[in-house]
Formats: C-alpha cells, structure tokens, sequence
C-alpha cells in the first residue's frame, strides 16, 4: 500500500467510524487530545501581538509549531483580547490571506481561521484553510452558518457574551454551566438547520470571554457536563489572566506552567482539543496526561 493509498485508508476509516475528516486528516476523538496552535497575525493580541504578523515570522512559527506537534494550526487576523478594537474586513482579509496563501503549500496538518465574518471565512478556505472557529458561534454575522454549510468544513462555536469590547461587564449568571450549555445547544441546532453537518461542529465553553476568575475555574471543574452535546470539546486557555492572577504573574509569556496544569485538567474534564501557544511544552503534557486517563485505548 502506498502513501496515497494509506492516507485514503485512514479518511475511509475515519467516515467508518464516525468522527471527523479535517482537510486530508482523520480526527478520532476520545483516542487522545488533539493539539490547535495559536498564530496570531494581529500587532494587538494580549499575548504574541506584534510578533508574527509579517509572512516570513508567521511561516517560520506556524513550521516551528508543526513541527513541535500542532495537529492543527489556528490563523486569526483579529484580536480578540478584552478591548479589542474591531478592524475592517479588508484589513483582516489582508492579514490572513497572504499567510494562508504561503502557508498552506509547505506544511500538511488542517489550518484553522479565526474569524466571526463569513467573508473572511470563505476567502480562507479558499486559500486553502480546512476549518473555521468563529467566537461568536455564528451570531455576530448571520451569514457564517450559511456559509460555512456551503463550503462543508467543520465549525467551531463557542459561547460568549457581547464582544471583546464589552463582554467584560457581562459577567453576570444566574447559571453559568446551565447558560453555556444552552447557548451552544442552541447554536448547534441553529448550525444544523443551517445545513452544517452535526458531526463537524465542535465546541468551546469560551474562556475568558465575559466570564471571571472564579467562573473560568468552575468551567473546568464542570466541563465534562458540555460532553451530552455530542459534539468533541475544544478548551482555549493557553497564558490567560486567570492563571496570571493565580501565580501572581503578569508576563503572560511565563505562564507556560500554570497553562500546562489547566490543560491537564481540561483533558482529565473531557477536553478534546487544546488551543495553545506553547506547543512543544503542551504537547508534551498532553502525551503524559493522555497515558494516564485515556489509558483504555
């Protein structure tokens, strides 16, 4: 069997066994955890703003992140920290789609967007991007449902309030698990009338997006209640301020270790992806976390 026909194999097995094709590469979930590198093109995210948003630094990281372990590759050309400002679509396209362009020829796992505009996303995946992850679960734009179901690509949703301007006064919950569970039922039901695949929408309980301190602890302590959504899980909370708030830490940049602890509890909570800066490190703490509780497979 040759290397054309193995991988034709294994995306045969992988609609055999129901779990989800990502460009040319089978997700099985529950196997182990699958790894989503940040490359942020912005000069403003909170953490990495300004370092890749040339195509020469954005290519040697998203190479650097491949090669560490990334299963996948998450490009956003708009920053999403609290207080962001909104830019224009031209400017996110210009960002994003140079990138993917020069990208995707040399490095072979899925790439991702990160986008709330259906414009955006459909010009990436026509550049070559495998996936949409969108913060707004489709609700800033009434187009990304329609689109993303016309391009059949997975979707990821994830829950938020407001928008990065706002969502840090919008904190308030009668029900924070029952309120996120809701809000993602109904924005997979929504994806679906819309023409989306139910297998190819994952989702996210969105940390640090108009939640708290204590509320982002309480979701990884409670994730595993999202699992009845039938939909695989995906956890962003790589170098965020409730783990710089916890180890007194204000460089988000040494948060590397108060990150790997909350991957391990996101994994030992359901977690099946991981979106992260440090690569090298989180796939490392995902091989060893995955040894210990998913030592069925």
């Amino acid at each position: 069997m040759g290397i054309g026909d193995w991988g034709n194999y294994q995306l045969g097995l992988c609609i055999m066994l129901d779990q989800l094709t990502i460009g040319n590469h089978c997700f099985v979930w529950g196997r182990r955890t699958y790894i989503m590198g940040i490359l942020n093109v912005t000069p403003d995210s909170f953490s990495d703003g300004g370092k890749f948003n040339t195509i020469s630094a954005a290519l040697t990281q998203a190479q650097a992140m491949v090669a560490a372990g990334a299963d996948i590759i998450d490009i956003g050309g708009q920053s999403t920290r609290p207080g962001a400002k909104q830019i224009s679509v031209d400017a996110e396209l210009d960002r994003v789609i140079s990138v993917l362009e020069e990208l995707r020829p040399v490095v072979d796992v899925p790439l991702s967007v990160d986008t709330t505009r259906a414009e955006v996303a459909k010009a990436a995946i026509n550049a070559g991007a495998d996936l949409v992850n969108d913060i707004s679960a489709g609700t800033y734009d009434p187009e990304m449902l329609p689109t993303v179901a016309s391009l059949n690509v997975p979707i990821i949703l994830m829950h938020i309030r407001g928008n990065p301007q706002t969502m840090v006064n919008l904190t308030d919950y009668q029900n924070l698990i029952g309120d996120i569970y809701s809000f993602l039922s109904q924005r997979i039901t929504d994806a679906i009338l819309a023409g989306i695949d139910q297998n190819k929408i994952i989702i996210d309980p969105g940390i640090g997006f108009a939640k708290n301190h204590e509320q982002n602890l309480e979701i990884f302590r409670r994730l595993r209640s999202l699992k009845t959504l039938n939909a695989p899980i995906l956890v962003g909370a790589s170098r965020k301020s409730f783990i710089g708030n916890i180890l007194k830490q204000p460089d988000p940049t040494l948060r590397i270790w108060g990150t790997a602890a909350a991957c391990c509890a996101a994994i030992f909570n359901g977690a099946d992806i991981l979106r992260v800066h440090d690569v090298q490190e989180m796939q490392e703490v995902t091989l060893v976390t995955d040894a210990i509780f998913r030592y069925s497979y």
